[in-house]
């Protein structure tokens, strides 16, 4: 075979590879085909699912007022200082839980809230406040109160976050409600750091009974620094409001 006829061979079989790379890589590819993803891309290529904090805010901020605000904290407590829906119920209404005084000067709030996208059922609240010592009562909410002594009015009080805060026990097997609010008013019948330590307990026990979660009064999760803190806080309250002993004059 001659040189000549070699090299047309070879032209020949260059030609048909520059044929077929060109038929190849001149294809139109298919999204994302001919690249690997990043790590980061995979993530946000998979399905997402939102965050149960995100949830319950958002649920939370367009089912529920803003509790961090003073005013609406003071429209609160009146809630729970004057009688639900008129002088006719307030006859009827138990006086069970009625402060002995309208005055206060601190306030202290826990939240127990449904998950996102579920509500705290009437009947389970009920029951969930029955198994935790609570005593429904004055303004058609729940109370605890001083064993033994519940004319010393309420330790805390449990309350509807939806207006007008009761729980109607003639309307409880169709209620539903996003969240339930814990209230210390303080001074309290009882010290205040010890007001806490059965309000916090009977929070907890609630929120495991109701599958809910909870929050503190910015409506974050309650966890062990904010309630290190909130002891701390109670502790100087309490010893800012002791009485200052008695002392007795000189006898001559």
């Amino acid at each position: 075979m001659s040189d000549a006829w070699l090299l047309r061979l070879g032209i020949l079989v260059v030609g048909i590879v520059l044929i077929a790379a060109i038929y190849f890589f001149g294809r139109p590819r298919k999204p994302g085909q001919g690249r690997r993803l990043k790590a980061e891309e995979r993530d946000s290529a998979a399905r997402m699912e939102p965050t149960l904090g995100a949830q319950l805010e958002n649920e939370l901020e367009q089912q529920a007022p803003d509790y961090s605000s003073e005013a609406v904290v003071q429209s609160e407590m009146e809630l729970l200082d004057r009688t639900v829906g008129g002088g006719i119920r307030a006859a009827a209404a138990s006086e069970l839980g009625k402060r002995e005084s309208e005055d206060f000067d601190k306030i202290v709030t826990l939240y127990v809230a449904a998950r996102a996208g579920q509500q705290l059922r009437g009947p389970d609240i009920v029951v969930a406040a029955e198994k935790a010592g609570l005593t429904y009562g004055h303004m058609n909410v729940f109370h605890r109160l001083i064993d033994g002594h519940p004319e010393r009015g309420p330790i805390f009080s449990v309350a509807n976050i939806k207006k007008p805060g009761s729980f109607e026990m003639s309307e409880i097997q169709a209620l539903e409600t996003p969240a339930i609010a814990f209230f210390l008013t303080l001074p309290a019948p009882i010290p205040a750091l010890d007001a806490w330590e059965k309000m916090e307990p009977t929070a907890q026990r609630m929120a495991e009974l109701l599958d809910g979660v909870l929050l503190d009064e910015q409506r974050n999760a309650l966890g062990r620094q904010r309630i290190a803190h909130l002891r701390e806080e109670l502790r100087t309250y309490d010893r800012q409001h002791e009485s200052p002993p008695i002392t007795r004059s000189p006898r001559w």
